[in-house]
């Protein structure tokens, strides 16, 4: 990881996309008794997700879990592309590169885990929280400080916005 070079891929970068299970949350999942399946969200990530939105950036968000809530907390913040139950990752990331007309080094993704490491691969920087699997850390250009669930997405948003303005 060459921490120049990552700064340096900051200033293109105008589209945002992250994971969520370990990435906007913590990856620990609360069971009821009746089954439903609760996630804690850090509100200072989504504010700094909406933040973005208002000036300028595109945020999308590619998942492989299902839960309509996390879609409808996410469509309250204005993110409009939303891909949950993505089994294959990078098929939901080449639909978004094709409907935007997108270059991968316009592309900052944050992952955590294996299914994240193909869409890294193809993004102009790719990061993901302090507690990712090993794997995901080796190929990440940043390791942010914050685990999942904990500020690390709006610390890698508050990077972007330093290095543009």
């Amino acid at each position: 990881m060459n921490n120049q070079n990552y700064k340096i891929k900051l200033k293109n970068i105008t589209t945002l996309v992250f994971d969520v299970d370990g990435v906007l949350t913590n990856g620990k999942l609360l069971i009821t008794s009746n089954g439903e399946m609760l996630r804690s969200m850090d509100a200072k990530d989504g504010f700094a997700m909406k933040y973005a939105i208002d000036n300028g950036f595109k945020i999308s968000i590619i998942s492989g879990g299902k839960d309509e809530s996390v879609r409808n907390r996410l469509e309250k913040l204005g993110i409009k592309d939303i891909y949950l139950d993505s089994h294959n990752k990078i098929e939901s990331y080449n639909h978004l590169l094709d409907k935007y007309k997108l270059s991968i080094n316009n592309i900052l993704y944050m992952g955590d885990d294996m299914p994240d490491i193909p869409v890294m691969n193809k993004s102009g920087v790719s990061c993901c929280p302090q507690d990712a699997a090993t794997d995901v850390k080796n190929i990440a250009d940043y390791i942010s400080h914050k685990d999942g669930g904990n500020g690390c997405v709006r610390e890698i948003i508050e990077q972007v916005l330093r290095v543009q303005k």
